[in-house]
């Protein structure tokens, strides 16, 4: 699970995340939305202890992320809205290299690299260099190495960036049965539909702030709108 107890961010006078606390269950798939700027990036960023907050604290499955961040990270499968690899490696490399970061056993991590290339349609691209792989590729590749330790937290900042309708339902679909499995999964999409579609509740970040946490049926009772979306109603919450 991810406990967020008043986690704090300021860029000079620009308060990015104000007193965020929030607690995201084990089997719990959770989207963040908000709109550009309401500091769903920032929020991630401190979850994967790429930041250090002004004051909070985040942790994962119990393990604090800052008092230790090595101990944290290992529990953590993270993908961000832009991937980072090494370009020059092809892909079988490129997930040798993560199985060795997490000191996997290679019979298991070979295993995993199959699967998951199965899953990702991505055997037809293993003798190509990352540098050379489209953008969509690149981002399955990126979901594939982030889940080969089997995280028991995964955080997704914008999953379908570049993904084609077959690729998109595969990995909704991937991230359903992460959480049906017992992990946390934890998303930050600007795709409303997508939201709507998986998560079993969201949480609304305006301003740095977080004004509404729960299930779109909680949602709609709250605003008293009943048979609105959820563009419709988060349209009208952060104008």
């Amino acid at each position: 699970m991810i406990e967020i107890e008043n986690l704090t961010m300021q860029y000079g006078d620009l308060r990015a995340l104000d007193g965020l606390t929030l607690n995201i269950r084990s089997g719990e798939l959770f989207a963040f939305l908000g709109p550009n700027g309401a500091g769903k990036t920032t929020a991630i960023k401190l979850l994967t202890g790429l930041m250090k907050p002004v004051q909070g604290s985040v942790k994962l499955c119990g393990v604090d992320v800052q008092a230790e961040p090595l101990k944290a990270k290992a529990l953590l499968g993270y993908v961000p809205d832009v991937g980072i690899f090494y370009e020059k490696l092809t892909a079988p490399e490129f997930m040798h290299f993560i199985a060795e970061l997490f000191e996997m056993d290679p019979t298991r991590s070979a295993e995993r690299t199959v699967a998951l290339f199965d899953l990702f349609s991505l055997h037809e691209h293993t003798s190509q260099r990352i540098e050379n792989l489209s953008h969509g590729t690149r981002q399955r590749l990126a979901i594939a190495s982030a889940l080969l330790h089997e995280p028991k937290v995964f955080i997704i900042d914008e999953p379908m960036v570049g993904l084609d309708p077959i690729h998109a339902r595969i990995v909704k679909e991937e991230l359903k049965r992460q959480s049906r499995n017992g992990a946390t999964v934890l998303m930050s999409t600007h795709l409303l539909n997508i939201a709507e579609e998986v998560a079993d509740r969201i949480g609304i970040l305006h301003r740095g702030k977080l004004i509404f946490v729960g299930t779109l049926a909680e949602l709609r009772a709250a605003q008293e709108r009943q048979g609105l979306n959820l563009e419709e109603i988060f349209l009208e919450m952060v104008r």
